[in-house]
């Protein structure tokens, strides 16, 4: 593995190199394993934060320059690429509903769902994890175990730069409909996020509990249940209100947290 990240490193600062067929194998090898699971693009570690493997990004964005456009049918259907769909979904056990697409070199582990959505090149989904109706999930993006993302939400891709965090949804989340998170985000294990929250890396993550509101940004904190909202900001025109995401409770601890997911939608009116 060593050799390969060394190969990548010294391609990815001299594009010559992309000629040359080991070269070329070397980072179709890459986006094979990325498609079996075997390396991810980012890694969680035992601390609870994430590490980047910035040199797997490059071989996913050199990967590009080396294919060549071809012609996918499928059955009446038509699509003109460069890069093909993933395959073998029974023997992975992932459920599949047409038209649900999943490209190569992105993973599906055992126990996924995908409903009639989108899974780019480079990202991870976790078992129990439900991509729902028209769902994207952006190239890189990394979704943890048992999320339910709901109609529409948008999972923002990361590509370049290679050191930049892709958007992260992390164990045991459910992310409302029409959800957009883009630019890296973060959003940790057990969060509840309602319907039309729309989070970037400058979007203000007001908590609200308090008599003293706290300010997040580019992460939502574990067990959050967030809703959007706006708050006053003064321009040369005058003031205006801001989009921004309020956290207005905490999901409770439990051991059933279809459960726990439900009394938090209960208790705090989120819409989904």
């Amino acid at each position: 593995m060593q050799e390969l990240e060394n190969m990548i490193n010294q391609a990815w600062e001299d594009r010559s190199m992309l000629q040359q067929k080991n070269v070329q194998e070397a980072i179709r090898h890459i986006v094979g394993l990325l498609d079996k699971g075997k390396i991810r693009v980012a890694e969680p570690l035992p601390d609870g934060e994430w590490k980047v493997n910035q040199w797997v990004k490059k071989a996913v964005i050199m990967y590009f320059p080396i294919q060549k456009m071809s012609t996918i049918e499928v059955g009446p259907f038509e699509f003109h690429d460069k890069i093909p769909l993933k395959k073998d979904y029974a023997q992975q056990g992932v459920r599949v509903v047409p038209h649900a697409i999943a490209r190569f070199g992105s993973y599906l582990e055992s126990g996924v769902i995908m409903m009639p959505g989108y899974v780019n090149i480079g990202a991870w989904v976790g078992s129990g994890t439900m991509v729902d109706t028209w769902a994207t999930v952006g190239s890189c993006a990394q979704i943890g175990r048992n999320v339910h993302l709901s109609g529409g939400v948008g999972i923002g891709g990361v590509l370049e730069p290679p050191q930049a965090a892709p958007t992260i949804i992390e164990d045991d989340c459910f992310i409302g409909s029409r959800c957009i998170i883009v630019e890296g985000v973060r959003v940790e294990k057990e969060a509840v996020l309602g319907a039309n929250v729309v989070l970037t890396k400058s979007t203000h993550i007001i908590d609200v509990t308090s008599p003293i509101p706290e300010t997040y940004k580019g992460r939502v904190p574990a067990r959050s249940v967030v809703i959007p909202g706006t708050y006053p900001k003064k321009f040369t025109a005058g003031e205006y209100q801001v989009a921004c995401a309020l956290i207005i409770g905490k999901r409770t601890e439990s051991t059933d947290k279809k459960v726990s997911l439900n009394q938090a939608l209960r208790d705090y009116g989120v819409s989904v």
